[in-house]
């Protein structure tokens, strides 16, 4: 009875199609939104591709962001490089998902720092 189920549960497995890869295009650039848990205060900040803004005494980089080609309003996803200026070597390095920010987040006692949007010409969007 087991052996049947076994078999009956591959067939359906081996019938859904495997997952798609989506084709993405690389943005110039990202919309970040910061917290300062301390003030309240929330910022927008806009980073073009390897420049760096500060967020306190964080220095934040934007290494890469991409969006999927189907929906460029939709999911964008950065790689981002944040340092301390009282730690040697980076906090955080890696790719932040603006609609799961808490998947792979900054952890750090007063800021939070999360994707919005990548940033992209007006005729991409229509």
């Amino acid at each position: 009875m087991i052996r049947v189920g076994v078999v009956l549960f591959a067939g359906l497995v081996s019938g859904f199609p495997a997952i798609a890869e989506v084709a993405t295009a690389q943005a110039d650039g990202v919309v970040l939104r910061t917290l300062d848990k301390v003030s309240g205060a929330v910022i927008d900040r806009t980073l073009l591709q390897e420049t760096t803004s500060q967020v306190g005494n964080l220095a934040v980089t934007l290494n890469e962001c991409r969006y999927p080609l189907d929906n460029p309003a939709g999911d964008a996803f950065a790689r981002i490089t944040i340092l301390s200026g009282k730690k040697v070597g980076p906090i955080y390095q890696g790719w932040m998902v603006a609609s799961s920010p808490a998947l792979n987040p900054l952890d750090h006692a007063r800021y939070d720092v999360w994707v919005l949007r990548c940033t992209i010409p007006e005729a991409e969007t229509e």
